[in-house]
């Protein structure tokens, strides 16, 4: 029952943080490329009212007028839509969803001993560390960095450059303590509360303080809307690199490669050039070098992971692929509590999963959960050769 529950938490959590996402980075995409397309207007009365940029745009069977004020207009609406609650939510989804599968289960998802040999208090705690160390880090580099003397935005390409930098170690850090799959995690989550935190603790603070200085009458800091602005173009840049980190964990080949931190940090930076690229392209500056430049790094991740040739291998007996599965599966795939209701204690069993069997172990890699019970290359191939002879009879 405590399986069957956890399960529809997992997919419950799941969907909300899924459904909080699309909302969350559209917004985010939405605005980016509003603001890259606003046009100054050429009407005197728009102008006149302080307008800095406006829009036509069709959709749904209706016109919209966008238009942007630098910094509000001269009668300022009582009611505001704010654009936060999304942040908030896929933080709080996301954050629960990572609870119930991995802290609750951090002896089997979290820890791999052949990576880092610690108990699940340690683990645990240096899991959270990591989604708190990133947003530190990450902000004192933004303060130091990118604030000029008088408050302005300073350098922001040295900003972003240190910050990849600390990303990269992070990804190394994480991959040296972690099980494979829940380091990619937790770097993606790192980030993402990076994300978050840039509207808990900058742009919606900022643009609520312009907000009550304009009710109030007094003079507006343009400082609030820059640092606002700033954080907010950090977050649509860090939005692709996050998908992917999340996205990456659920592929057994990549966060079980030896070098696991390259790949991941490799994917993170196409995801960096492909969200550039469209940037740009807003923009209308001609940008598919960027575009080749991701393509580039993923054709050389995928060869520099491509498997070497085997030489010809016999065809494992039945009796062999049982004995692989009986050290390897048994222990979570065995008797009325079987793990999915797969049970795999029998030649017939093991005959009827050999699909789920190849997925699982040999392609993805996923299975044994966190490599638990240690099973080799070799078996894996074994297992392969069997299910593929299977196949071409």
């Amino acid at each position: 029952m405590e399986s069957y529950l956890l399960d529809w938490a997992n997919l419950l959590l799941r969907w909300l943080h899924v459904i909080t996402v699309i909302a969350w980075i559209g917004a985010s995409f939405y605005f980016v490329w509003l603001d890259n397309h606003l046009v100054k207007p050429s009407s005197l009365e728009l102008k006149g009212k302080g307008v800095d940029g406006e829009l036509w745009a069709v959709h749904g069977g209706g016109f919209y007028n966008p238009q942007k004020y630098m910094v509000a207009p001269p009668n300022l609406p009582q009611h505001l839509h704010w654009f936060y609650w999304e942040s908030y939510w896929t933080w709080m989804s996301g954050f629960a969803l990572f609870v119930v599968l991995y802290l609750f289960n951090a002896s089997s998802f979290l820890i791999d001993k052949r990576v880092h040999d610690w108990g699940p208090p340690a683990a645990i705690a240096s899991a959270l560390g990591f989604l708190a160390a990133g947003w530190i880090v990450y902000d004192q580099i933004c303060r130091r960095f990118g604030h000029k003397k008088d408050g302005s935005i300073g350098n922001d390409g040295l900003v972003l450059g240190l910050v990849a930098v600390f990303v990269v170690i992070a990804a190394w850090a994480a991959c040296q303590l972690f099980a494979g799959r829940a380091a990619f995690l937790i770097v993606g989550a790192m980030i993402a509360t990076m994300m978050s935190a840039n509207v808990l603790f900058w742009i919606i603070p900022g643009q609520k303080q312009v907000i009550a200085d304009m009710r109030a009458g007094q003079p507006v800091d343009p400082v609030h809307g820059q640092r606002g602005k700033q954080r907010s173009v950090h977050n649509t840049f860090f939005g692709l690199p996050v998908l992917i980190a999340m996205l990456s964990n659920h592929y057994g080949m990549l966060y079980s490669h030896a070098q696991n931190w390259i790949v991941l940090s490799v994917l993170m930076a196409a995801g960096v050039l492909i969200r550039t690229f469209f940037v740009k392209r807003h923009k209308g500056v001609n940008s598919w070098g960027l575009v080749a430049g991701a393509v580039a790094l993923l054709a050389g991740l995928i060869v520099w992971m491509a498997p070497k040739p085997q030489a010809a291998a016999p065809v494992p007996t039945l009796a062999e692929v049982k004995a692989v599965v009986d050290a390897r599966c048994i222990a979570c795939h065995t008797g009325i509590a079987a793990q999915k209701g797969m049970r795999l204690d029998s030649v017939e069993a093991i005959q009827s999963h050999a699909a789920a069997i190849y997925q699982q172990a040999v392609l993805q890699k996923t299975m044994p959960l966190n490599n638990a019970t240690g099973i080799t290359e070799a078996e894996r191939a074994l297992l392969g050769r069997w299910f593929e002879s299977r196949q071409s009879r």
